[in-house]
């Protein structure tokens, strides 16, 4: 589309896993089973074989639910993963920034490059604050991560954080600008932002024309701003050989969900009354009683699940053409997830995942490096 400007003109795209860090899979949707629940060996069986099975990048999510700290399982995670990327959620303010640089750096080094960061604008556990307080913290953030990665010295004086510091205990592996910033958010401010300081825009799924116009809207706002970014869909996929097999698969998800319960689960979120949940609650309420709001994309997940709350339902060949939709439209990054984790894991791997080109954006991006870069914690100079 021609009023839509990508960053990433190659069509070959990144297929990311979801990896539950917070107490969200299930075989029924709000039917909780332990041997599914958020533990560190769990989450670390998915990960394993997402990487096993050739994704190109994992989304580990942050919450304050029962499950793994993000940072401290990205750490260990580093140790047992090959070559997959981390997309790792980073709730803007949690940490203090030189510290969050110091630690996001510590684990670039550690996956020599194999890191993403998802950065996350909504309140703080326990806290509530106006929305454009909290989108000036991220700002804030985001300049001084930046400057610890890329410059000599963090010399920043906002409204939040006055830091003049060293950057050497906080120098990225990655060059060219440190690690790709992912960043979903449909509001004035959060939308502003991302295409001010992100690299990659993430959408929950829409309609086809809802997503063009909110990825028309971007590209305008961040040529404005000098710069071109690229764009991501965050979706569940029910992949079988039938498309009534896809379509009972779905219905089954539903089949012991009590909407009460539902409800209490949803809301435990902390993202659970955004403008992205809600504008996917609205598509729903006016989907038919089938809960499909366009050819192939189901709302169902979104009566007991916030953020993300629709699948790609078909058959491999219905599902892959919405893919390349999708691609045609612009979009370059895709973060799945399906119930089970793993079940749905190995379907698509088996059956989608062969037939689309695929690239780490980092990569082809020249974040990574071909070789080890000159850093403090490499072959730098240790002062």
């Amino acid at each position: 589309m021609s009023s839509i400007e990508i960053r990433s003109e190659d069509p070959k795209v990144e297929m990311a896993w979801f990896c539950d860090l917070c107490n969200g899979d299930y075989e029924y949707l709000g039917v909780p089973d332990p041997k599914l629940r958020s533990s560190f060996e769990h989450c670390a069986e998915i990960i394993r074989l997402a990487d096993e099975l050739g994704y190109q990048n994992i989304l580990l999510p942050s919450s304050y639910q029962v499950g793994q700290d993000t940072l401290t399982f990205a750490a260990a995670a580093s140790q047992f993963t090959k070559n997959i990327s981390l997309l790792t959620a980073v709730r803007c303010g949690e940490i203090h920034p030189p510290m969050l640089a110091r630690t996001i750096s510590t684990l670039d080094h550690m996956l020599k490059g194999r890191l993403n960061i998802n950065i996350i604008s909504s309140d703080l556990p326990g806290t509530i604050r106006d929305s454009k307080e909290r989108y000036q913290i991220s700002k804030e953030v985001i300049e001084i991560l930046k400057q610890s990665w890329t410059k000599d010295e963090i010399d920043f004086q906002g409204e939040f954080y006055k830091i003049k510091l060293s950057s050497d205990p906080s120098k990225s592996y990655q060059t060219n600008g440190g690690p790709l910033l992912y960043f979903g958010g449909i509001s004035e401010d959060a939308r502003q932002l991302c295409a001010e300081y992100c690299d990659v825009f993430l959408m929950w799924p829409e309609t086809e024309e809802r997503l063009a116009d909110t990825m028309k809207d971007l590209s305008r706002r961040a040529k404005l701003a000098g710069r071109k970014i690229d764009f991501g869909l965050r979706i569940h996929v029910i992949v079988r050989d039938t498309e009534e097999e896809a379509k009972d698969a779905a219905s089954r998800l539903l089949s012991k969900l009590d909407l009460q319960k539902a409800e209490e689960l949803k809301h435990r979120a902390l993202d659970s009354n955004s403008a992205g949940v809600k504008r996917q609650d609205e598509l729903r309420k006016n989907a038919g009683s089938d809960l499909f709001i366009e050819p192939n994309i189901w709302s169902g997940i979104g009566l007991a699940r916030s953020g993300c709350g629709s699948a790609i339902v078909g058959t491999p060949e219905q599902v892959l053409e919405k893919i390349h939709r999708y691609i045609n439209m612009g979009i370059r990054a895709f973060i799945l997830s399906g119930y089970p984790l793993m079940d749905e894991c190995k379907i698509f791997a088996e059956k989608v995942l062969p037939h689309i080109q695929t690239v780490s954006l980092p990569k082809a991006q020249g974040r990574i490096p071909d070789r080890e870069p000159v850093t403090p914690l490499t072959s730098g100079e240790r002062k």
